[in-house]
């Protein structure tokens, strides 16, 4: 395949870029549009055939309309106009079902002070919530003194939020990459490239999604992740081709022997670790939950996009250029990168894989401590969901959550929403029931029962402490364990969170097995060895540790609020974890390929094994360090984000980036490669043979005699 790849580019480069050029145009086409095609729905973040599903399901199909309020509205109780103008508004829509509140409906619907009231708009099931929550939200917009929110503006203004995220994100981090693209490649022609490739990549990968969302719910959450994975992947694979096609005309000079080399080289590096990231994407698509799903599928598609335009579209540019691949770099630059390439045995990596392998021991042991001290807040971690808290101070449907749940008696909490299978004529079990819920010690108000038709019951519960709090979610379970004559359903957030957290639990075995495998096979095939592999996988764990530990640090115990622009909910958000552990477990893996397969060239080409160990570290210390700083930026530019669970997802994967490629690679590595000697290299005597026939190394023989040491 690689050979292939290295003929076409030599043989027909300008035809590639011809065809390149027409598929970014066509994609861009195809592809730009697709936000407005995502699925941006509330549930993204439930599991669709939990209970807590099914409770609200029943409810809405029994009764034609939705089992909790889908838009609320707050305003001044005294304002008679504005009064009449939103009740106007609302009952005249004709997907609304039913409007309730205002100051004649009771002191549950009048704040504390007696300034506020709320008004409430409930849906009719058939209809189209995210048409019908538009069209109320910019028709309440023009109604002096009124702020909307509940569930339906909520998450609108999330999906608002995460398209101008993106944007902002985009102008951010593009003028960023490209001057310290500058700075590491010292050459403007070559600085591009990875921008070029980071730019093909997202829209390839915006087209492809589009394709899949016509037969799966993709969540528009993906975008987020498509853009800056797909730009932070692109650029790292970039970096590594372009930087090993300037070692190859340093070697050989211009023409098809260079690109054969560093195809059969870095593009087989680039291959085998897109696998593993696209392995990480598809441990996520074990878990039901919308979010992480479509998290997996832009992983598995942005990744191995990434590598389909790094291997064909910057050969067929190496082709074109040649030596102009330089262009654009002051006579300084220039002998600064021939000093950088004579420089081998005695550069700055170099000599700091010596030092550390003279003191083995107490590195080590240094580096796994500063990582297990960064993951020691992660035992106190709490977790928390998705609702209007995620969004921005000034976002009205946060406003309109603070003033209910602060402002307002008996809206603090959201209910606990109860189906119950019986007929209208057993009035009296379903009384009963209700007073074994109002003995329940966490329980504020039990509603009465409502009949909603077709032999389902609604009864709302409202807990004492708030809707995400885990004394309300311990009473959801509660709930659900009570004995009951008739068949219960138990739903609403607190339950839905409960579901939320059983199915991460439930899937998270089988994805984690898919991590180890993917990792366990791609680096046997790869060195040939299974103690690397394994060391590979605690190294990854321990960046893991330590990244969510840095996260409980900041986000749930509130630090950094304002240079970070956020306010903390005193919990991370509950799916976070399971994302972060499957795109840092794939990024470690890919960093760690980059690394063994230059050592194991090395060693192949006659080196002794801290040679080889010094050698690969030099060779790739620069570049990857220079990678995991681009790919930090281009991540972490969505600590710009107004929603704090994409904050945290941009921050979390940036400081991940950058402790693997700093604490793990320049300490434990060569510290415990060190220790290790010859083991490092050990596999029984069956997987040897099996690896003489099936496993794969950085190039063949004659290659390897080529660059020997």
């Amino acid at each position: 395949m690689f050979a292939a790849l290295a003929r076409l580019a030599n043989t027909h480069p300008r035809r590639v870029l011809v065809l390149t050029v027409f598929f970014f145009v066509i994609g861009g086409a195809v592809g730009g549009p697709v936000a407005g095609l995502l699925n941006s729905d509330n549930d993204s973040f439930s599991d669709t055939s939990s209970e807590s599903t099914k409770a609200l399901d029943r409810i809405e199909k029994a009764s034609g309309e939705s089992a909790v309020p889908d838009l609320i509205a707050i305003l001044p109780s005294n304002d008679g106009k504005a009064l009449e103008e939103t009740f106007g508004i609302l009952e005249s829509e004709e997907n609304v079902s039913k409007v309730a509140g205002g100051p004649e409906a009771g002191p549950a619907f009048e704040s504390k002070d007696g300034s506020k009231t709320y008004v409430v708009a409930i849906y009719k099931s058939h209809g189209d919530p995210d048409g019908t929550t538009e069209h109320l939200r910019e028709e309440l917009k023009d109604v002096d003194g009124v702020q909307v929110g509940g569930i339906g503006p909520a998450f609108q203004q999330v999906n608002e939020q995460v398209e101008g995220d993106i944007i902002k994100a985009e102008l951010i981090a593009f003028p960023i990459l490209f001057f310290v693209s500058l700075w590491v490649f010292r050459s403007a022609v070559a600085a591009l490239l990875p921008l070029l490739v980071g730019g093909l990549t997202i829209v390839g990968s915006l087209t492809v999604v589009r394709g899949l969302n016509e037969v799966v719910d993709i969540s528009i959450f993906a975008l987020n992740l498509i853009t800056g994975l797909g730009l932070g992947l692109a650029i790292d694979y970039s970096l590594f081709l372009v930087q090993r096609y300037r070692e190859e005309l340093t070697r050989s000079g211009p023409g098809p022997e260079a690109i054969r080399r560093t195809v059969a080289t870095a593009g087989r590096t680039v291959a085998f670790s897109a696998v593993t990231v696209a392995g990480a994407g598809l441990a996520l698509l074990v878990f039901p939950l919308r979010f992480l799903y479509s998290m997996g599928i832009g992983v598995f598609v942005v990744s191995l996009m990434a590598a389909a335009v790094s291997l064909i579209v910057l050969p067929a540019l190496f082709a074109v250029l040649q030596h102009r691949v330089n262009a654009g770099s002051p006579k300084r630059w220039q002998r600064a990168q021939a000093a950088e390439l004579a420089a081998e045995k005695h550069g700055f990596w170099y000599r700091l894989s010596q030092f550390v392998m003279r003191f083995p021991v107490a590195i080590a042991l240094t580096g796994t401590a500063i990582l297990l001290a960064f993951g020691a807040p992660f035992l106190g971690v709490k977790f928390t969901g998705v609702d209007a808290t995620v969004l921005p101070d000034d976002a009205s449907a946060r406003q309109v959550d603070t003033a209910l749940r602060t402002e307002f008696t008996g809206a603090e909490s959201g209910p606990i929403i109860i189906a119950i299978d019986a007929a209208e004529s057993d009035v009296t079990e379903v009384s009963d029931y209700t007073d074994q819920l109002r003995d329940l010690s966490a329980v504020q108000a039990v509603a009465e029962p409502l009949y909603k038709g077709d032999n389902t019951w609604q009864v709302d519960v409202i807990s004492k402490y708030p809707t995400m709090d885990e004394k309300s979610r311990d009473l959801a379970t509660e709930i659900r364990e009570l004995d009951s004559p008739n068949p219960v359903l138990v739903g609403g957030q607190a339950a839905d969170q409960n579901d939320q957290f059983s199915a991460i639990v439930a899937g998270a075995p089988l994805a984690l097995l898919i991590l180890v495998i993917i990792t366990l096979i791609t680096l046997f095939l790869m060195t040939g060895s299974v103690i690397l592999p394994i060391k590979a996988l605690v190294m990854n764990v321990l960046t893991i540790g330590a990244t969510f530990g840095i996260l409980v640090l900041i986000f749930q115990d509130g630090r950094f609020q304002g240079p970070l622009d956020y306010t903390s909910q005193g919990a991370l958000e509950s799916t976070q974890p399971v994302f972060l552990f499957a795109v840092v477990f794939g990024l470690s893996t890919d960093y760690a390929v980059f690394l063994l397969t230059r050592i194991k060239e090395a060693r192949d080409a006659g080196a002794g094994d801290r040679e080889a160990i010094a050698l690969g570290l030099q060779r790739t210390g620069r570049i990857v360090t220079a990678a995991a700083l681009l790919f930090a930026i281009a991540l972490g530019s969505f600590a710009t984000s107004e929603i704090i669970f994409i904050k945290q997802l941009g921050i979390g994967t940036a400081v991940a980036v950058l402790i693997d490629a700093t604490i793990v690679r320049a300490m434990l590595v060569p510290s415990l490669m060190a220790l290790l000697g010859k083991r490092n290299w050990w596999a029984p005597k069956p997987l040897r043979k099996l690896h003489d026939r099936i496993g794969l190394s950085e190039g063949d023989p004659e290659e390897l005699e080529k660059v020997k040491v």
